[in-house]
């Protein structure tokens, strides 16, 4: 059981990160603004995604190695 204090932690995370978008989404449509993701919307995303999904998926195959 000493996972589960990280488990937590990764499900809060997601929680919140789930929260954050909504909230934006809620945000641009309260103000009549159309929803849409171009090049620069990628730009802003990508290096903020990619460095998250390394660091899971190394922590779902630390164990495996």
């Amino acid at each position: 059981m000493p996972d589960s204090a990280f488990i937590i932690f990764i499900v809060f995370g997601f929680v919140w990160v789930a929260m954050g978008a909504i909230a934006i989404i809620a945000l641009f449509k309260s103000e009549g603004q159309q929803i849409r993701f171009d090049k620069w919307g990628l730009l802003v995303t990508i290096p903020i995604i990619i460095p998250i999904v390394i660091v899971l998926l190394y922590q779902v195959i630390r164990p495996l190695i």
